[in-house]
């Protein structure tokens, strides 16, 4: 059992979402940054798609009331147990009445708290995700404010050592001198003038204040323009969807993005590039490489083949572990 001790409208349940019900109308949502949501479960033996907490409004601040062994993964923010410093990416076992909390962000943008068999909300349509839109699944379709409690699902004890331990190779963040997209090319992109083109793949955009879980407004010193008039019906988007609105300034699709919309389509955010956006900070720059299907493909293969690698080692590591 463990307790909230500070509310914000931001920090929410999340898993890997409800992909298999966007026929439905229903956003995917989901862990902003799946990655780095896996690599906590990863280190505590839980499935990939656990449920844990996302982080972006910080400090933030739980309180255990059970023996809890718990991971913190994603952005580099300073933690602490009680007056114990935790480093990077970092699992370890919390005794009942310690506090864990979480200051702002040194590098990245979200953190995820991720606990021994994972939180125990109530599955809607398949997913214990919250959909704050929507509001239903998490706990009551909300954000988490102060004096919540939440449970974990039943799983055997992990005994970790009594300082805990991490990774190795800490999740991926965005670098400081920005933050590079790789796209492929979506379905109205040869529709823009070649200059429009140009400017998308060779300017520096910036992350505006209009960010959120739904999208990501970027800002450019010159608008993208279509070669002709176009007048486009609603259609199917996902996330990583590249918008261009009359005003010429892109908006990328995120996590709990609409399933349908009808501005034009410039380009489409890779999976593994998705992630990175969603850790990039309010100003920073952001830079599109477009690249080829089997190119994208080849990356997403990488990062499966990572992950799975990553598992064998924490596994074996957790077997060498010194108590």
């Amino acid at each position: 059992m463990i307790e909230i001790l500070t509310g914000s409208s931001l920090n929410t349940i999340q898993d890997f979402g409800r992909p298999h019900a966007m026929a439905m109308g229903v956003a995917q949502g989901g862990g902003m940054d799946r990655l780095a949501l896996s690599h906590g479960n990863l280190l505590l033996d839980n499935p990939l798609d656990a449920a844990g907490i996302e982080i972006v409004f910080f400090p933030f601040r739980v309180r255990f009331h059970t023996e809890t062994s718990f991971a913190v993964t994603g952005a580099v923010c300073p933690a602490t147990l009680d007056d114990l410093k935790l480093p990077r990416d970092w699992a370890i076992t919390a005794r009942p009445g310690q506090t864990l909390t979480l200051r702002a962000p040194e590098q990245g943008a979200r953190a995820y708290l991720t606990f021994r068999g994972g939180l125990d909300v109530p599955p809607v349509l398949g997913a214990r995700s919250t959909d704050l839109k929507g509001g239903f699944g998490g706990l009551e379709g909300r954000a988490l404010q102060k004096g919540d409690r939440l449970s974990c699902l039943a799983a055997s004890t992990l005994c970790l050592p009594a300082a805990g331990y991490g990774l190795t190779r800490p999740c991926p963040l965005p670098h400081a001198d920005g933050t590079r997209i790789r796209v492929l090319p979506a379905a109205e992109h040869e529709v823009f003038t070649p200059e429009s083109l140009k400017t998308f793949h060779a300017a520096s955009w910036t992350l505006t204040p209009s960010a959120n879980r739904m999208g990501y407004r970027l800002e450019g010193q010159n608008a993208l323009k279509l070669s002709r008039p176009l007048s486009l019906f609603s259609h199917g988007i996902l996330p990583g969807t590249v918008q261009v609105p009359p005003a010429g300034q892109p908006i990328i699709q995120m996590m709990d993005a609409n399933t349908c919309g009808g501005y034009p389509k410039i380009a489409t955010v890779i999976a593994p590039d998705l992630r990175l956006l969603s850790q990039t900070v309010v100003g920073a720059p952001v830079h599109f490489e477009t690249i080829t299907r089997n190119e994208a493909v080849q990356i997403i293969r990488q990062e499966a083949a990572d992950l799975k690698r990553l598992a064998t080692e924490i596994a074996t590591l957790r077997t060498q572990l010194v108590f």
